[in-house]
């Protein structure tokens, strides 16, 4: 009896003195390509590790099953879509199914880009669910915030993180989210003299700014210069509106005649901001919009390198033209 008692503690002490080793070694090597692989929703311990086993992880399922339930965390491994990365071990990898560590996928959005091409971009991509695609951009913006009327604009670009899988609403939703998160920090910061009579008018601004800015370091500037034509009851005269009003009609160039047919974005013929923002603005345009340069410019023109030269009368503004563009 002694010596079959003796023989389980030995037993015992083997079996998890090889556990313990082989929960820490790696699953498969760092020269290996990340493995994919799904846990379905409901799934107990013995499911998943068989689940995990099947997708082709090289690992026993028993084992891994074992040192779930002698870790403590069989019954917090959370339904999903994983990927097991070189390197991880056993431990390694029931702890990520313990925080729900999902497979990880990116969307970059990108500054100046329109919400129509936001929609592009997210319809595209591989890894989303596309629960939007049928929605028209009112009935997904109903979705979203329904207090807005147009969707452009309303959205942050960034690059987004997301599960494999996961619907396309959400990254919809975050980008919205932190749109006003950033709109709104910016707006407590905002110069008290600017004549905005809404957050939602600075983003209009913002929008212009994105938009017309070839080196970031001028932003400031040009957001200046069409708040004191604001300030003066002056037209904006935006070439970016005029674009963004003629739709699908603009082929690349930008004419006379485009200048002088009204449209509601037409800052040529409409006095004040247009009716909605004309891209997606990032920080530094939101940041602009919000705190203009402290200048008296009115006019601004390319050099045709990037840059740009401001003036603050007519009879400068027409020398530089001249010297820049004729």
């Amino acid at each position: 009896m002694k010596k079959l008692l003796l023989f389980v503690i030995v037993f015992s002490v083997l079996s998890a003195a090889t556990v313990t080793f082989w929960a820490h070694q790696p699953i498969i090597g760092m020269e290996e390509k990340p493995i994919e692989f799904s846990i379905k929703a409901g799934s107990g311990v013995r499911s998943s590790v068989e689940q995990i086993a099947s997708a082709g992880v090289p690992v026993n399922p028993t084992l891994l099953g074992f040192l779930a339930r002698l870790s403590g965390k069989s019954g917090r491994l959370k339904a999903g879509n994983y990927e097991l990365k070189p390197g991880t071990t056993p431990l390694a990898l029931i702890d990520q199914l313990a925080r729900g560590e999902f497979a990880q996928e990116a969307l970059v959005i990108i500054e100046g880009w329109t919400f129509r091409q936001m929609r592009q971009a997210v319809a595209s991509h591989p890894a989303l669910k596309h629960d939007t695609a049928a929605l028209s951009d009112q009935e997904l913006l109903a979705k979203i915030n329904p207090q807005y009327g147009k969707p452009e604009g309303l959205f942050f670009p960034d690059t987004y993180l997301f599960a494999k899988g996961a619907s396309d609403l959400q990254v919809y939703k975050q980008a919205h989210s932190l749109l006003q998160k950033r709109l709104n920090e910016a707006w407590g910061r905002r110069d008290p003299s600017l004549p905005y009579k809404s957050s939602y008018e600075a983003l209009i601004m913002a929008s212009i700014v994105e938009k017309e800015t070839g080196q970031k370091s001028e932003r400031n500037m040009i957001a200046a210069v069409f708040i004191n034509r604001l300030k003066r009851g002056m037209l904006l005269q935006t070439d970016p509106t005029v674009i963004y009003g003629m739709g699908d009609a603009f082929k690349g160039n930008i004419r006379k005649r485009d200048l002088e047919t009204d449209t509601p974005y037409n800052t040529y013929t409409r006095a004040g901001l247009p009716p909605t923002p004309i891209a997606l603005p990032g920080a530094e345009s939101l940041e602009a919009a919000l705190n203009p340069a402290k200048t008296d410019a009115l006019y601004f023109v390319s050099r045709g390198n990037g840059t740009s030269v401001f003036s603050s009368n007519l009879n400068d503004h027409n020398r530089a033209v001249n010297k820049y563009q004729r």
